[in-house]
């Protein structure tokens, strides 16, 4: 096994984690992320240490993100994505953070495959996507509070919540609505690590297993 010390891409908490193994055929894109400080997910805060990054088993719906520990035995939650597009396809897994108020733990933004144009960003409860957009200055993708982790969450009604408080409709942000966009997506599983640090101190490693 090999690590490598990466550093930040970019300003704005980008991380980017060691080139993965890739395995044609796999295709929830499973990704092994280590943290060194503890970030929030929709609902969650996870401790520092490694999660396990994957789509959800299904061939219908390939915006919904699960995170497990390590040892997969404990599903931490299962999330709402929107596919989330960049110009230059990654070549390593990448994690982007948003900003908090001082003193709370970051937020993750999105998580981009290596190889693949379109990421996932996070749906937030509109509560917390209201904080994230002022604290970032852009939209973020938003679900009712009461329907988020409910039974009806998968087929709830998504919205983006702009840093004036307006919220839009997600085509009008991402130009698509949330959808089964990876279908054709060979997939493969990578593993890394990322870390994240407000005064850009963080470092990331990656590794295979």
């Amino acid at each position: 096994m090999r690590s490598t010390i990466l550093p930040a891409i970019t300003a704005g908490l980008c991380f980017a984690v060691a080139a993965p193994a890739l395995h044609a055929g796999e295709w929830n894109q499973m990704t092994d992320f280590t943290i060194n400080e503890p970030v929030e997910v929709p609902g969650h805060v996870l401790s520092p240490g490694s999660y396990v990054f994957k789509l959800t088993d299904t061939n219908t719906n390939q915006n919904t993100v699960q995170i497990y520990t390590k040892d997969m035995k404990h599903l931490v939650g299962t999330f709402l994505t929107v596919p989330d597009y960049r110009l230059r396809t990654p070549s390593k897994a990448i994690m982007n953070f948003k900003e908090r108020a001082a003193g709370s733990p970051e937020a993750v933004k999105a998580w981009f495959y290596p190889g693949d144009h379109y990421g996932h960003e996070f749906v937030y409860p509109k509560t917390e996507a209201v904080k994230l957009a002022k604290a970032n200055n852009e939209p973020v993708p938003a679900m009712e509070d009461n329907q988020y982790n409910s039974p009806s969450m998968r087929s709830g009604h998504v919205k983006v919540v702009k840093p004036t408080g307006e919220e839009v409709e997600v085509i009008e942000i991402y130009g698509s609505a949330p959808q089964n966009t990876s279908s054709n997506n060979s997939g493969r599983n990578g593993q890394g690590t990322a870390g994240n640090s407000g005064n850009g101190s963080g470092s990331s490693t990656g590794h295979q297993r």
